[in-house]
């Protein structure tokens, strides 16, 4: 066990950006755009103003990709015209043309190739763009290994034929049928693939199997409304999209979210301006780098929170080696519990928590020193201290 003694002590936290410098994506590790890629205030201003000025994208979907869409549509009311987008990026906006293609709607329809002919078809004719993502439906769910081992090859293919392109990998949708099911089979032989190959990847999939919170309902047969089984009896009784909203009132907004809620959308999101701004060079934060390498932890471990100290919230991250039974608690000086901010089965790889300053009650606490504390069910337990200062 790890513990810090409470003491008098101080932080100098210096962050420097310089604007001369030009950064670029490091094509030897993956990118993954995962669960740990939501939180919004984390992506600097100069590198969503980059993404702007710099990228040209094309995104093919159907109604479940259209959370994107509607999502960052709600976003620009809910935080302002920083956020704007559209097709040819007028006005300073980012580029992001919705649907261009023809003769494809998403990754499975008319069928599992036609895709990518029409990505062919659209770069030919429009060379400025160096950015590809298309959604799947529901098609992974019915995929066979060799189906999804199609996707990868022909967009093996693309990257190939066209080196200064960013094909971006997507994960399919939720669809009730857990980890045991053949979507969970074949979204883990999409993952394995791009993390082996360092490659780009949105996991739609990972993305709505975690509330704000990092509280995890992969293995409460989740659908893509967010409905889960609250107690094991194998009937989604809870929705902890809705459950969410209700408990935190003016951190979301309203917006469409096709077949599902708008938690959801809002999350897809905060994971569009993350993919933009990694896609735009953006280093990230803290252990990204680390998430991002191709190997899954072999060990427990909790971070330092960041950033530390802060003043309206702050991410915790921590990896797990096996799946685990975890706590993640907030303590004041005394001991006392101040938040718990997750309990639960947790996947084995790397995850992030938010703390935004609130106690179990949803009042902001006090300046001062706090502990966050980690424990698991085979007896590890890790703490940390992080100071709040308002």
């Amino acid at each position: 066990m790890k513990f810090f003694p409470i003491s008098l002590f101080s932080f100098i936290a210096i962050s420097i950006l310089s604007t001369s410098t030009v950064y670029s994506r490091d094509n030897s590790i993956p990118l993954i755009i995962d669960h740990t890629c939501t939180r919004l205030s984390d992506i600097p201003v100069e590198w969503i103003e980059k993404a702007k000025n710099d990228l040209h994208i094309a995104y093919g979907h159907t109604s479940h990709g259209s959370q994107l869409i509607d999502g960052m549509s709600g976003l620009i009311i809910f935080r302002g015209t920083l956020y704007l987008f559209g097709s040819g990026g007028a006005d300073g906006s980012l580029d992001l043309r919705d649907t261009p293609f023809t003769d494809a709607s998403d990754l499975g329809n008319p069928d599992r190739t036609m895709w990518a002919t029409a990505t062919r078809n659209y770069l030919d004719s429009h060379p400025e763009t160096n950015v590809i993502i298309w959604s799947w439906c529901g098609q992974v769910s019915s995929a066979s290994k060799t189906d999804i081992e199609t996707y990868l090859n022909l967009m093996e293919s693309l990257k190939d034929d066209y080196p200064a392109v960013d094909f971006v990998y997507m994960t399919g949708h939720l669809d009730g049928t857990g980890l045991t099911g053949n979507l969970h089979q074949r979204n883990e032989q999409i993952r394995a693939y791009c993390r082996e190959n360092n490659k780009i990847l949105y996991d739609f999939n990972d993305i709505e199997t975690y509330n704000p919170d990092g509280q995890y309902f992969g293995g409460k047969i989740p659908n893509d409304n967010c409905d889960y089984d609250s107690n094991g009896d194998s009937d989604r009784d809870g929705n902890w999209a809705v459950e969410w909203q209700n408990a935190h009132p003016g951190e979301w907004y309203d917006c469409s979210s096709a077949h599902s809620q708008p938690l959801n959308a809002n999350l897809k999101a905060y994971a569009a301006w993350w993919l933009w701004s990694s896609l735009a060079g953006w280093p990230g934060i803290g252990t990204d780098v680390e998430k991002e390498g191709s190997a899954l932890p072999k060990s427990f471990n909790l971070k330092q929170n960041y950033p530390n100290p802060f003043n309206t919230s702050t991410s915790i991250s921590y990896s797990l080696s096996e799946p685990m039974y975890v706590e993640l608690v907030v303590y004041n000086t005394t001991g006392q519990r101040v938040r718990k901010l997750c309990e639960g089965l947790i996947q084995q790889g790397y995850h992030t928590t938010v703390w935004n300053g609130r106690n179990n009650s949803g009042e902001t606490v006090t300046s001062g020193c706090y502990l966050y504390q980690l424990e698991t069910n085979i007896e590890e337990k890790e703490t940390g201290k992080m100071l709040f200062m308002k």
